[in-house]
């Protein structure tokens, strides 16, 4: 059995079609379909239905797949075995909801790719929910979350830390004058509120209507960004993590109220499949992170620097 017709194989299955697959891996179709058949005929038993257009595995196909992904992940270690003395390489899929995006990942990823410019990173945004999905299906190496503490039985999970949470008004808001913010107090102002999905949103809204209170009217945005602005321009209130307002704080843009988070808080985590492979390239950027993280706890400064992320 050829290792590079189970490559093939592979390849159908992941894009589902013999043209996509030649595409993908710069193949006549020829080629494809002649490997496939090899294969086959090898086998005894075909691999694929054809039904129109469309092609579908058999339960054949369906009990060859996870004995070819064992065999390409073990030519993939041996390879990387044998370049274990040349410069660190490779690809790097990494998912984390915005907040982290832009307040959390700027100073690791300037960090990595300092120390290790050939390997490419690619950042996909998404809400926590989205985010383990894509790491179960293989689509993301590795994912950030910003949640309560949660472990999954099919994920490797690790907090890195607990984040303050803040109820953000504009300068002068009449709010600021109690000493103690509750959610009655809220009934009748504006929330500026992220994307439905996400959890920090959730957990305040879960707050407030355990209490009875349900703010209307209320604005949703994309962009931690936008909400920031539109606080700051007087249009409501909004709960935030403290990374992504402690700058506009310090400067004196916004305005904390004492608001008790306590029932709301939550914590940067890290996950990733318990049976993913640890290519050179992901350990390394795991151990940065780790080097990061203590530096979080101990107080260090984060840095925003969103332009990176598209490096």
């Amino acid at each position: 059995m050829e290792s590079r017709h189970l490559f093939t194989f592979l390849v159908v299955v992941e894009t589902g079609s013999f043209t996509r697959a030649a595409q993908k891996l710069d193949y006549a179709q020829s080629s494809i379909t002649a490997q496939i058949q090899a294969l086959e005929a090898e086998l005894g038993q075909p691999l694929f239905d054809r039904i129109s257009k469309k092609i579908i595995l058999t339960d054949a196909g369906r009990r060859l797949l996870p004995y070819a992904q064992e065999i390409s992940r073990m030519h993939t270690l041996a390879e990387v075995a044998l370049r274990s003395d040349t410069e660190l390489s490779g690809a790097l899929r990494i998912g984390a909801p915005e907040s982290l995006a832009a307040f959390r990942l700027p100073g690791i990823i300037k960090e990595f790719r300092g120390r290790y410019p050939q390997v490419q990173i690619t950042l996909k945004p998404g809400a926590c929910w989205e985010l383990t999905e894509f790491v179960r299906s293989g689509e993301l190496d590795l994912v950030f979350l910003l949640q309560p503490e949660t472990e999954y039985k099919d994920l490797h999970t690790e907090t890195l830390i607990q984040e303050a949470m803040a109820l953000v008004a504009p300068l002068g808001h009449p709010l600021l004058e109690l000493a103690e913010v509750l959610p009655h107090h809220l009934k009748d102002e504006t929330i500026l509120h992220t994307e439905t999905g996400c959890t920090y949103r959730t957990l305040f809204e879960r707050h407030l209507n355990s209490h009875g209170v349900f703010p209307d009217p209320k604005l949703e945005f994309w962009s931690v960004e936008a909400i920031k602005q539109c606080v700051t321009a007087g249009l409501g209130l909004s709960f935030l993590p403290m990374i992504t307002v402690q700058s506009e704080l310090a400067e004196g843009k916004l305005a904390r109220l004492h608001w008790n988070d306590e029932s709301q808080r939550v914590a940067t985590q890290i996950a990733y499949h318990h049976k993913k492979w640890k290519s050179p390239a992901l350990a390394e950027f795991l151990s940065t992170i780790q080097k990061h993280a203590a530096e979080w706890r101990n107080g260090a400064p984060y840095t925003a620097q969103t332009n990176l992320l598209s490096s």
